[in-house]
């Protein structure tokens, strides 16, 4: 039977899950992935996903191949795989991709979205997936500073120890900031992050809308490269990785 890579797109809730790659010290998301295609192939499949989200951290859009032997029709393995998987894992789209695509170095372009419950009490609904703050914000403050992150710069300052990058140059396209009541949605597109980055985003925002730190600051901080420049790393419940995407993708959308 001849071997086919398959291109999976996934949603989970991290809360329950010490992020996406497999760690001795609890259950991931990664390996429930492969527990279940075990089960529905009969062999063991490695999965490899396109970000390796933290403990705590939500998917929408979470992307992943694999290589495997089987007649399973590629567009079935959301529905096959869901019948193994947790509630709180989805595999929402399934197509076959080329033999030498790779989720992770392919991608071309990910959305991050972080959320902020702004209220002078936690929400006993929402705590899962967003982060509390209780003093209120000034969201003019935070889109000002934020601007500074657009273009092309070294974003050392924004990278927390552990990270494995070769370089810590990227491209950031888009940024944009909404508040909708009690809710804050921070919204950044570019053509990768760095280990911990969009939570250090987070954080120094968080602190700029409290009046902890100037407007300059992130200017400051692409400019020194120094992280004490910036603010905490906010909490990894906000965070959400909701979309992962591939130039071969574009280009099909594009002549649709």
């Amino acid at each position: 039977m001849e071997q086919k890579r398959i291109l999976l797109t996934v949603s989970y809730d991290g809360t329950a899950y010490v992020g996406w790659q497999y760690q001795n010290n609890g259950p991931s998301i990664q390996d429930e992935l492969e527990k279940a295609l075990q089960k529905a192939t009969g062999q063991f499949v490695r999965v490899t996903g396109a970000s390796r989200t933290d403990a705590g951290v939500h998917a929408l859009g979470q992307r992943a191949h694999f290589d495997v032997c089987s007649s399973i029709p590629p567009e079935k393995y959301p529905f096959v795989l869901n019948r193994w998987l947790p509630e709180d894992i989805r595999v929402t789209a399934a197509r076959q991709v080329k033999d030498d695509f790779h989720a992770r170095f392919m991608a071309a372009g990910k959305l991050y979205t972080y959320r902020i419950h702004n209220a002078p009490h936690a929400s006993a609904i929402l705590r899962h997936c967003t982060a509390h703050v209780p003093v209120r914000l000034d969201e003019a403050a935070m889109r000002q500073s934020a601007q500074a992150l657009l273009g092309t710069h070294d974003f050392a300052a924004f990278a927390a120890a552990g990270g494995q990058a070769k370089t810590t140059v990227r491209t950031i396209d888009f940024f944009a900031l909404d508040r909708a009541g009690e809710e804050i949605t921070l919204r950044v597109h570019g053509n990768g992050f760095l280990y911990n980055m969009v939570r250090i985003i987070a954080g120094t925002l968080i602190d700029v809308g409290h009046g902890k730190l100037d407007k300059d600051c992130i200017a400051r901080a692409l400019e020194s490269r120094d992280r004490l420049d910036l603010g905490v790393t906010a909490p990894a419940c906000g965070l959400e990785l909701t979309r992962v995407e591939y130039d071969f993708e574009r280009e099909e959308a594009n002549h649709a």
